[in-house]
């Protein structure tokens, strides 16, 4: 049963591609907390890592496949979804970087934290977590709502 939601930014699954430690905690708390990414940070991290994993000396097809393997724990929230909540993202968090409103507004319709290492999501209103510190809320150390 997934008792816990959490939406999480688009440098979360670039992390989650090219990295270790993200992947296991989705892998590690899929079947206990719901994952969600607005679509617009799904596209916004293809671009990056179109960009990113070449310099690394990852092949297209195999960041593709990792990225598609990470996608089967985490919910896609269509933009069109997100469309009622975005004013008031946009308002929280529209000057700092107004291409963050999708993580927000999901965090907003979904009353959940946003998982996230962008700064400019702290002091938007909505709960975050760090990957340094999100399996305190994934593992059930700490509340629903912080």
């Amino acid at each position: 049963m997934q008792s816990k939601r959490l939406v999480i930014d688009a440098n979360i699954l670039v992390r989650a591609v090219l990295g270790v430690r993200v992947r296991q905690l989705i892998e590690r708390y899929c079947e206990s907390a719901a994952f969600y990414v607005a679509e617009s940070n799904v596209e916004e991290a293809m671009e990056y890592l179109a960009d990113l994993a070449p310099r690394r000396g990852i092949p297209e097809q195999v960041w593709q496949a990792s990225l598609t393997a990470i996608m089967t724990a985490v919910q896609i929230i269509p933009q069109v979804e997100l469309a009622a909540a975005e004013l008031q993202a946009m308002a929280r968090i529209g000057k700092r970087d107004p291409a963050d409103w999708p993580a927000v507004a999901g965090a907003l319709q979904f009353d959940c934290p946003v998982w996230t290492e962008d700064e400019d999501f702290f002091g938007s209103g909505v709960v975050t977590w760090t990957t340094a510190t999100v399996e305190i809320y994934l593992s059930g150390d700490s509340p629903a709502r912080v």
